[in-house]
């Protein structure tokens, strides 16, 4: 129903910085927030002062929320709330961040260094409002936030919205609900990826339902490659080296499929290179909004994607690994 990307990049192989440019539209070394994945004890988060694409829009009269997995500072003032989105619903950093094991067997032992974590909290805008403390409460959080993102959508159908819907799995450990247990024939990752593929489905038909897909820039993406080393339950990079974690294209190179009936012929396949950063400008592009006030990395690219032009606007794309190390 739109457009496929075939060499669309994170900005780097780990959530915490792919994430930050996302929202950005920076390098995340630019902005502080290279080196992995952020600790729910780390000192270092996103800086206040940084625009998102939340900000931007928000300043536009959009709505703007936000559910799911945030990762880019555990505490206020580094939540969601404070980087112009109305609401939050979710949890600060990765479901594994928890005295858990891959298993869900509770970590006894006290010479690991798991152990340190806290419960995984569930935060409802900076206030934490319930705690998770079995991998089966985990199994509840994709029906959650897709519930949560239809009532919002609902809410907002007759004014502009921008919804950042960022499902936890799946990154490991992975839990599904019974209503997708055992009901695809690739085991517990493809139960997973069957329930993440009913959610977006229930937004594209809410969508429908309310007539707003013609005017609706929707964005299906990735934060980095799979984590290979959990096997069958990591997925596949699709014969791209390595994974998650490193800086060659089986870490970086994500799926994309963007849609906007009307204006993104259905069916066409880009192979323009394009990254995470990109994102921003576009939608800046697409609403007839500002860019933030300080320097960014990210090109529009909304003349690629409305068929105005054959060429992306990016030539190059600078592999970071290891905070500043250059590939």
């Amino acid at each position: 129903e739109g457009m496929r990307f075939t060499h669309f990049y994170a900005a780097q192989a780990v959530c915490s910085p792919s994430r930050a440019a996302l929202l950005t539209g920076c390098y995340p070394n630019r902005i502080g927030m290279s080196g992995g994945a952020l600790m729910p004890w780390s000192t270092k988060a996103i800086n206040t002062a940084e625009e998102t694409i939340a900000t931007r829009l928000k300043k536009e009269g959009y709505a703007t929320a936000m559910l799911g997995k945030w990762h880019l500072g555990s505490k206020p003032p580094f939540l969601p709330l404070h980087f112009g989105f109305d609401s939050f619903y979710g949890i600060p950093y990765s479901h594994d961040m928890w005295p858990v094991d891959y298993e869900g067997k509770p970590i006894t032992d006290t010479a690991n260094w798991r152990m340190k974590f806290p419960p995984l909290p569930v935060l409802e805008g900076d206030k934490q409002v319930s705690v998770i403390t079995m991998l089966a409460e985990q199994s509840m959080l994709t029906t959650a936030l897709t519930e949560k993102a239809e009532q919002f959508i609902a809410k907002n159908k007759n004014h502009p919205f921008f919804l950042y819907l960022a499902h936890p799995m799946p990154h490991v450990p992975l839990a599904v609900s019974d209503k997708f247990g055992g009901k695809t024939t690739a085991g517990l990752f493809g139960d997973v990826i069957g329930e993440i593929d009913w959610s977006v489905g229930r937004v594209l038909d809410l969508l429908d339902k309310t007539g707003l897909s013609k005017n609706t820039l929707l964005i299906v993406t990735s934060d980095n490659g799979p984590w290979l080393s959990f096997g069958n339950h990591a997925g596949s990079s699709g014969g791209l080296r390595e994974g998650k974690g490193t800086a060659w294209d089986g870490g970086t190179r994500i799926p994309c499929f963007i849609r906007w009936p009307g204006n993104i012929v259905a069916g066409t396949v880009c192979n323009q290179l394009l990254t995470q950063m990109d994102i921003l400008p576009t939608i800046v592009a697409a609403t007839n909004a500002n860019l933030p006030k300080q320097k960014i990395d990210g090109l529009n690219f909304l003349p690629l994607l409305t068929g105005k032009s054959i060429a992306g606007p990016r030539e190059v794309f600078y592999v970071y690994y290891d905070a500043n190390n250059l590939k």
